[in-house]
C-alpha cells in the first residue's frame, strides 16, 4: 500500500524480492499496489508510480499486506478513509508488514498496540512518543510481533522481505533471491541498523584514504592504534581524533568492521575452518571472531555459513560475481 509522498524503494524493494521468488520458484506471489488515489501517484523522489487497484477496490483475503513510508506518511495518518481501510485490511491479511515510517500508519490504525515494533532510526523517538503503547526498538533491521512484522529505514525493507520468502519457500529461494539482487547479505533482523560497515566512509585526506586501503590489504596484521598512527606519521592521539572526524568511526571500529566482512566473504565462499577465517582476518583466535560476530549481528560464524554458504545453482539461473569485502 502506498500514498502520495511514499518512498519509492519501499514500493520497489520489497516488490522486486517477492517477483524475483516467485519467478526462481515458480510459485509464491504475485503483488499488487493499492493506493487510495486511482492516478499515477507521485513519490518522495519525484518519480511517479501507478496503482494496480484502488483501496476500494481491494477486497477479500490477502496473504501479506506491506504499507510504505515516506515524507507523505503525516498526512496520510490524517487520511480517515486509508486508516480504515489499513485497519479492516489487516483483519484478512495472514500477516502485516510496514517498511521503514510505514510503521505510523499501523500504529495509527492501532495495529501495533502492546506490540514490539521499530521504524526508521531518526523516527524512533517520534513514534514511541506519539504511541506510548507501542513498546520502540530503535536497534533491530527489523522486528517481528506475532503476524505483525515492522522493519527500520528504506533497504531495510529488502531485508524483512527476504526473511518472509524464507519462512514461505526456505533458506535457499531467499538466498537465490539475494544474489539475484547482488546483495551481499540478507542481514538478519537483530543487526544493528547502524553497523560501522554502514557508518563508514572515506577520509578526506589523501594519507587516511590511502592508509584505509592498506588496511583492508593487510588484516593480519598489527592494526592497533599506534600502529596505524605510527603508519600515518602522526601521534596515537591525534591520529584516533582525525580519524574519528574524518571517517565517522573510532579506527578500532573500523578495523573489526573490514574483518568482520572479511570473515562473512570467506565463510560464504570458502571451506576455510572456522580457526583459519579468524587467522586470515586477523582476529587471531575463534573465540575473537566468534564474540565479534555475535556482538555485530547476532549469530556465531557457524550459524552464517550454515545460513549464507551458498548451495548448488539453480539450472539456468546465473549468479552474480561477489564483490569484494573492501
Amino acid at each position: 500500500m502506498a500514498f502520495p509522498g511514499a518512498q519509492i524503494l519501499d514500493v520497489a524493494g520489497p516488490s522486486e524480492v517477492f517477483s524475483l521468488a516467485d519467478r526462481l520458484a515458480g510459485r509464491g506471489y504475485s503483488p499488487e499496489l493499492v493506493a487510495a488515489e486511482g492516478g499515477p501517484l507521485a513519490c518522495s523522489s519525484g518519480m511517479r508510480l501507478v496503482a494496480d487497484r484502488p483501496l476500494t477496490a481491494c477486497r477479500g483475503r490477502i496473504d501479506t499486506l506491506v504499507v510504505a513510508g515516506g515524507v507523505g506518511v503525516p498526512e496520510a495518518e490524517r487520511d480517515e478513509r486509508l486508516i480504515r481501510w489499513l485497519r479492516s485490511a489487516a483483519g484478512r491479511s495472514r500477516r502485516v508488514a510496514s517498511v521503514c515510517t510505514g510503521a505510523f500508519l499501523l500504529a495509527r490504525a492501532g495495529l501495533l498496540e502492546d506490540r514490539r515494533a521499530t521504524t526508521h532510526w531518526a523516527a524512533c523517538q517520534t513514534l514511541a512518543h506519539r504511541y506510548p503503547n507501542v513498546q520502540v526498538e530503535m536497534e533491530p533491521i527489523f522486528v517481528r510481533d506475532g503476524n505483525v512484522y515492522t522493519s527500520a529505514g528504506v533497504t531495510a525493507g529488502i531485508d524483512l522481505a527476504l526473511a518472509l520468502v524464507e519462512e514461505d519457500l526456505g533458506a535457499g529461494v531467499a538466498l537465490e533471491v539475494a544474489r539475484a539482487l547482488v546483495l551481499f547479505l540478507r542481514r538478519p533482523g537483530g543487526q544493528a541498523q547502524f553497523s560501522t560497515s554502514i557508518a563508514a566512509q572515506l577520509a578526506e585526506r589523501s594519507s587516511l584514504r590511502e592508509l584505509q586501503d592498506w588496511i583492508a590489504d593487510n588484516l593480519k596484521e598489527d592494526l592497533s592504534v599506534a600502529a596505524l598512527a605510527e603508519r600515518a606519521f602522526m601521534s596515537p592521539r591525534n591520529f584516533a581524533r582525525v580519524f574519528r572526524h574524518e571517517v565517522g568511526v573510532s579506527p578500532a571500529s573500523y578495523v573489526e568492521s573490514l574483518r568482520l566482512e572479511r570473515a562473512k566473504l570467506l565463510l560464504q565462499s570458502t571451506e576455510l575452518t572456522i580457526g583459519e577465517i579468524g587467522q586470515r582476518c586477523g582476529f587471531g583466535t575463534v573465540e575473537t571472531l566468534r564474540r565479534s560476530f555475535a556482538r555485530s549481528f547476532g549469530i556465531t560464524p557457524v550459524e552464517y555459513r550454515q545460513r549464507f554458504q551458498p548451495t548448488s545453482p539453480t539450472p539456468g539461473h546465473v549468479i552474480p560475481i561477489r564483490r569484494a569485502a573492501r
